[in-house]
């Protein structure tokens, strides 16, 4: 079955374009901004939106991230809440809501529930950080009947064979984290990204995101130049960070994500 996800990676090597997949930790600094955040993302050129879910243990997480989801939960986020808003906001939006959530969050609301909720809300995929494929078993049934690609991460200290096996798992696009450790670290290295990226291409046919060290204009257009999609998470959020309580917040977000694609529009593609 085509996904959402699917036909947006299409539509986007038609125009011979690379998708913007914008990181927004949902609820922070209130769901109300959120859902204004996203309409305006997408006017802005984001192609693809991920949502994060707030935890109160976030592992794969920088401080960045980490104080965002304390905000969110701070203001009485929560799963319901956040699939509530999705289902307002595909009255009003096209662009596909992966969402990003840990393992304990959907086991806790109930996984069949779960799925069935999230398709019926309008959520378009799911990434789960601390959920490798090899234990995604339970997953796989009630996400298959929903309609939801399940999302995997590889990182760059995998094995060949592991890089195979994830690649081969992951439904929508691969997730491939250009840095090893935490979100917001530093330090891109492009010659790594673009020889790994040519090795995950090599297993599968599903189109390549990078995320992780995307953090500027620049970043963005170099990295698109080499992969599929282009995630940038941290930068967004200490943006909503620094104006959260500004009345142009949305706005001066927008911007800056307007300024991301315009880079990435403008960057050279290698031949794949």
């Amino acid at each position: 079955m085509t996904s959402k996800l699917d036909r947006t990676f299409a539509q986007l090597r038609q125009h011979a374009e690379k998708a913007l997949i914008t990181y927004v930790m949902a609820g922070d600094p209130s769901l109300q901004d959120t859902e204004q955040l996203v309409v305006e993302l997408e006017k802005a050129g984001a192609d693809i939106i991920e949502l994060g879910v707030p935890f109160s243990d976030p592992i794969a997480d920088g401080p960045v991230i980490q104080q965002a989801a304390e905000r969110a939960l701070r203001s009485g986020t929560s799963l319901r809440a956040i699939l509530s808003m999705i289902a307002r906001l595909r009255a009003k939006t096209q662009i596909p809501l992966v969402l990003m959530a840990y393992y304990n969050t959907i086991h806790a609301f109930g996984l069949e529930r779960f799925f069935q909720e999230a398709a019926q809300a309008g959520v378009d995929g799911l990434i789960l950080p601390d959920m490798p494929p090899d234990e995604a078993g339970p997953l796989k049934g009630p996400a298959a009947a929903a309609g939801l690609p399940l999302i995997f991460l590889l990182a760059p200290t995998s094995t060949a064979a592991r890089r195979t096996f994830v690649a081969r798992q992951s439904q929508g696009f691969v997730y491939y984290v250009s840095l090893t450790g935490i979100t917001g670290a530093k330090l891109l290295n492009l010659a790594d990204v673009e020889q790994n990226v040519e090795k995950i291409r090599k297993v599968t046919s599903l189109p390549v995101a990078v995320g992780f060290g995307v953090a500027t204009p620049e970043d963005a257009a170099k990295v698109a130049a080499i992969a599929d999609g282009v995630i940038v998470g941290s930068a967004i959020v200490k943006q909503i960070a620094a104006y959260r309580e500004k009345p142009e917040m949305v706005k001066h977000v927008a911007e800056f994500v307007r300024s991301l694609k315009t880079a990435m529009r403008m960057a050279q593609p290698k031949t794949r």
